[in-house]
């Protein structure tokens, strides 16, 4: 799940397996792309293909679920990747942010099967 209050970006990327979204809330878009995301939306994002997604600021919140195997691959203006992040980066992003809020690292694994 994606969520961004007040307009944001995700910087340029592609990933190296297909992804699938749908728009709970709000509206985005992306740069290389006239196609706008609004609530609702179901959008295929074919393996390979770079994106820079962007969240306008007049959107107040958005949402989307986004199923994605595999890394996100961030990208140059040549499309050389330059940097990268996968599940277990998140994993472990969570594991600090649940310590730091007081609740364990272990609290993570109420999420994981």
């Amino acid at each position: 799940m994606t969520k961004v209050i007040g307009g944001g970006f995700l910087s340029r990327h592609r990933h190296p397996a297909p992804v699938h979204g749908f728009v709970i809330k709000g509206s985005w878009r992306y740069l290389e792309h006239d196609w706008v995301a609004t609530e609702g939306s179901y959008l295929f994002e074919p393996p390979g293909e770079i994106y820079t997604l962007v969240v306008d600021e007049d959107c107040e919140e958005m949402i989307t679920l986004f199923h994605n195997s595999g890394a996100l691959l961030y990208c140059d203006e040549n499309g050389k990747t330059i940097n990268s992040t996968d599940v277990f980066d998140r994993v472990d992003a969570a594991r600090k942010h649940f310590i730091a809020v007081g609740l364990g690292a272990d609290y993570v694994n109420n999420f994981i099967r």
